[in-house]
């Protein structure tokens, strides 16, 4: 038997569950192995993901594990914003009674323990900081635990074991073919996603852009990845790319940003040879489709997000400790933690070459 934190004993008859988890697209993968977890323990079971939009679009067709997706109403601490969103008390008549067990795996249950709870299943199992309603079956949330460790040792209060420590999502050849005959890519293509939520985890488009110069150097292709809000990490990234190499080369950056839809994502991301990328969704999500990565980190989020392996991904950390404006200590996070109002990247200490070298090795490796 493996088991993650203490463990509990299946429960009997549950054949719906219902699993919470919002937030973004990392969250969700965090979350994958727990519901595959689930999957695998109750065989029978219909799994339903409590979650946003942005989940249905992007699980279709590329999971077993979630049988149906159902959009959360805007709710404090759960989700805050969603144009077209449920209503929250028709969310509830809807859903009240349906589900025979209610997972929790959406932060520490100030907010969302009372929000599942009021799904009314028969049984329940969460996470729960000092001041949170709890659960049936609970366990204590501290801040600094692997998210994915967390989620499996959530699920492990009703007896099921981990099958898998890294999210999977299915991308087939045919898919991966498709984007790179799509691109014109003859060669390798290296995927960049130069983003992050948190301007604080953001590694500079020169940064960014000093990588891709040395791969098309290489005769690779490049392909930078992610929303509306990475198109000025993006412009800035061509531009320098273009002042750097000839037109021939800047042709082989090929900038997605902001036109990709995310059920096409997974796609683009399998076909690479190599991402690089911030602590973001997206190296997440390449991690879940199969394709190496080169992750820049904050040595704090390593603890909570970093990729589990070294064969196939690799991270480079930043030791910030004190922010670079006004010093204050950046490594008490978290809902307690000061937080003061600047935002300077935490990770612009890592050097292209440090990525550029792993690059190269996860090339010559994997």
């Amino acid at each position: 038997m493996v088991q993650i934190g203490r463990g509990g004993e299946r429960f009997e008859g549950v054949r719906e569950i219902a699993v919470l988890r919002g937030g973004g697209l990392g969250d969700l993968m965090f979350a994958m192995p727990a519901i595959e977890a689930l999957a695998a323990a109750y065989p029978e079971a219909r799994v339903t993901l409590l979650g946003t939009p942005m989940a249905r679009a992007l699980l279709a067709g590329r999971t077993d594990a979630v049988h149906a997706v159902e959009e959360l109403p805007v709710s404090p601490g759960v989700r805050d914003g969603g144009e077209g969103a449920p209503d929250l008390d028709d969310f509830f008549a809807h859903l009240h009674g349906r589900f025979d067990l209610a997972v929790q795996l959406h932060g520490g249950g100030r907010n969302s323990n009372p929000f599942l709870l009021r799904l009314g299943a028969a049984h329940s199992i969460g996470t729960a900081t000092e001041d949170a309603t709890t659960t049936e079956r609970w366990v204590r949330y501290v801040y600094y635990q692997h998210e994915v460790l967390r989620a499996l040792e959530v699920v492990g209060l009703a007896g099921a074991e981990p099958v898998t420590l890294d999210p999977r999502l299915t991308v087939t050849d045919d898919e991966r073919a498709a984007v790179r005959e799509r691109l014109g890519v003859a060669g390798r293509l290296v995927a960049m996603h130069p983003g992050a939520t948190d301007p604080r985890r953001r590694w500079s488009p020169e940064r960014f852009a000093a990588v891709a110069v040395a791969r098309l150097a290489a005769g690779d292709d490049v392909v930078l990845v992610g929303d509306e809000s990475d198109r000025p990490a993006a412009v800035a990234i061509r531009a320098s790319v273009a002042e750097a190499v000839g037109p021939e080369a800047a042709a082989r950056l090929h900038d997605l940003t902001g036109t990709l839809p995310l059920p096409e994502l997974p796609a683009v991301l399998g076909a690479a040879d190599v991402m690089v990328g911030d602590d973001s969704g997206p190296r997440h999500l390449a991690v879940a489709v199969g394709t190496p990565t080169v992750g820049v980190f904050w040595f704090g989020n390593v603890i909570n997000a970093g990729p589990l392996d070294r064969g196939r991904h690799r991270v480079l950390m930043s030791f910030v400790t004190r922010c670079p404006v006004c010093g204050i200590d950046v490594t008490q996070v978290g809902w307690t933690a000061e937080r003061c109002e600047h935002d300077p990247s935490f990770v612009d200490e890592i050097t292209a070459d440090q990525a550029l070298a792993d690059v190269e090795d996860l090339l010559a490796t994997t």
